[in-house]
């Protein structure tokens, strides 16, 4: 077995990555920039490095500086979690070059299936169906126009070496082609180091439904089912589930065995994930994830297999000890990754300081999160702060317990997207599995205008305290008018300011506001800023509380951990 892990990332995924390691006896190195430096995963792990600046030019993605944090620490593996690093051939070679375990699959597989074109070639040549593009990289707008064009708009720009929506730009006439080309490359240089493109025709209302893998270095590749990943919003996913609401047995097989050819065509080891669009019974190949996906827990309880542990095992060279036949599917598992953006202003990112945080929990919630009170939410790294989970015996009772998890969420200090989620739940076409990739597109105003209404901020920093008059009521009556699509009245009326008068700035809701779905919380963002108001003394010494923090942190490190700056 692996002795000691350096995982090369940051968030929530390296808090899952350091609590799987632990769970098998094996230690841990975190690794961190300037502004994770008293981030949750930093102080879990047994040891931690600093790596340098926070923009992730200068530490996550510096290669030579995480295998040189290695070697210094002893570990004998580089976990790298997803983005970043994860799927860059050369970083692989460089990590086997120094004698470490990398994590993950071979090099060559990377090459193969990490690279989006070099991914689409081999499937072609191996007779799967993939959607109409280019199988290399594209070098200039002139060059990607001109595709387009023989293609047919609208089409999509990718990035070729990586996924999760970044570096993608969705060009409907040619006209749009020179500033989408420009800002996929960009995007695609910044999160992956690479900005290398590659177009594909656009297809309007497909599927996204994807195949998780695990493969041992023996020759043993399995499928655990799918994951449906419909819920999108410019190409970033929002919510899965597992299983699709659609797929029969028998397509769950077909396309499973498609997965394994994919990934043994290319000596795969491992977790991956083989993506497809689904459309009318038929399906498509979109790309390979050779890495962890963000999605994994959905697939973790629908299995109860846990992926990273088996990404640790295999690397440590042990055998699968089950067969496809083992692999069931128990019950319907749906999560929503909450992220620091505001719905009711465009998604624009929210940044600051978290000042509260009560997390859900009861039966079938699992909460898979990288941030805690007091951490600070910044701008230089993707938006996700946290995965919510839930595990239910049927889909029907899946969405109604993430719903209730949603309303038990208690955040303040930034914008999240919880609001928003919490409307999908209660949307009668989700209810009904009726979704596709453009599915928010057709839906985004109802959907914005009832996350907006919610108002949920207030119940984020719930502390106890008397019901604000007629909260029941209210809720109610905003509640209906949201099923309705119909516009919510101006909140801020004598009511309203009464009520604030009464309550002052600690007091809350009580559990009758519940009764109303959606906008249980009515009047809540005002007393939530009035809250945060309260705060503002803080924030103006933040500087000098953070170093206080910051040489306690050190100390208890040093002290504890065998932690070194």
């Amino acid at each position: 077995m692996i002795r000691k892990i350096l995982v090369a990332n940051r968030g929530e995924i390296a808090l899952r990555i350091i609590r799987a390691a632990r769970e098998l006896g094996v230690r841990t190195v975190a690794v961190f920039s300037d502004a994770d430096r008293l981030a949750p995963y930093v102080a879990e792990a047994d040891e931690a490095i600093h790596l340098g600046p926070s923009p992730s030019s200068e530490s996550y993605l510096r290669g030579d500086r995480l295998i040189e944090a290695a070697l210094h620490t002893g570990a004998d593996a580089i976990h790298p979690g997803y983005g970043f690093l994860s799927e860059q051939a050369p970083f692989i070679r460089a990590v086997e070059a120094a004698r470490l375990i990398f994590i993950g699959p071979p090099a060559t597989a990377v090459e193969q299936m990490g690279d989006k074109t070099a991914a689409r070639r081999t499937v072609t040549g191996a007779g799967v169906p993939v959607v109409p593009g280019t199988d290399q990289p594209l070098a200039t707008p002139e060059e990607a126009a001109a595709t387009a064009s023989r293609i047919g708009y609208p089409v999509l720009l990718k990035a070729a070496a990586g996924g999760g929506g970044k570096g993608m730009r969705l060009v409907r006439e040619a006209g749009e082609m020179p500033s989408a080309f420009a800002a996929a490359t960009h995007e695609a240089c910044s999160a992956f180091g690479d900005g290398a493109v590659y177009l594909e025709k656009y297809l309007e209302g497909p599927r996204h439904i994807e195949i998780q893998l695990l493969a041992d270095a023996y020759g043993t590749i399995l499928h655990l089912g799918e994951r449906e990943c419909s819920i999108q919003r410019r190409h970033q996913k929002l919510i899965e589930e597992a299983p699709s609401p659609v797929l029969t047995p028998e397509q769950r097989a077909e396309m499973g065995e498609t997965a394994i050819a994919i990934a043994r065509s290319v000596g795969y080891r491992g977790a991956g994930t083989v993506e497809f669009l689904w459309q009318d019974g038929l399906y498509y190949f979109l790309e390979m994830n050779t890495r962890i996906q963000v999605e994994h827990p959905v697939t973790e309880l629908v299995t109860g297999i846990d992926l990273v542990h088996w990404q640790i095992r295999i690397a440590s060279g042990e055998a699968l000890p089950f067969t496809q036949s083992d692999i069931t599917l128990h019950g319907h598992a749906m999560e929503c990754r909450i992220t620091s953006e505001n719905p009711a202003d465009s998604f624009l990112p929210s940044t600051g300081r978290i000042e509260f945080l009560s997390i859900p929990s009861g039966p079938g919630v699992r909460w898979d999160g990288g941030v805690a009170a007091g951490s600070e939410i910044s701008l230089y790294y993707d938006p996700l702060l946290a995965k919510l989970i839930v595990h239910a015996s049927t889909r029907t009772l899946a969405v109604e317990r993430m719903r209730r998890a949603l309303m038990e969420l208690q955040l303040v200090g930034v914008e999240t997207s919880a609001s928003f989620h919490l409307a999908v739940m209660e949307h009668p076409g989700f209810r009904a599995g009726e979704i596709d990739i453009l599915w928010f597109e057709r839906h985004a105003e109802a959907l914005l205008r009832t996350a907006t209404g919610t108002l949920r901020a207030g119940k984020d920093v719930a502390a106890g305290g008397e019901a604000l008059p007629n909260a029941g009521e209210d809720a109610q009556r905003n509640t209906e008018r949201a099923k309705k699509d119909e516009p919510r009245p101006d909140a801020t009326d004598a009511t309203t300011d009464e009520a604030l008068k009464e309550t002052r700035d600690t007091e809350v809701l009580d559990e009758a506001g519940n009764a109303g779905g959606l906008e249980d919380i009515v009047l809540a963002a005002a007393l939530a800023a009035a809250l945060l108001e309260q705060e503002a003394h803080n924030r103006r010494e933040g500087s000098r509380r953070l170093e206080t923090e910051e040489r306690m942190m050190d100390s208890w490190r040093a002290a504890v951990c065998g932690w070194r700056r």
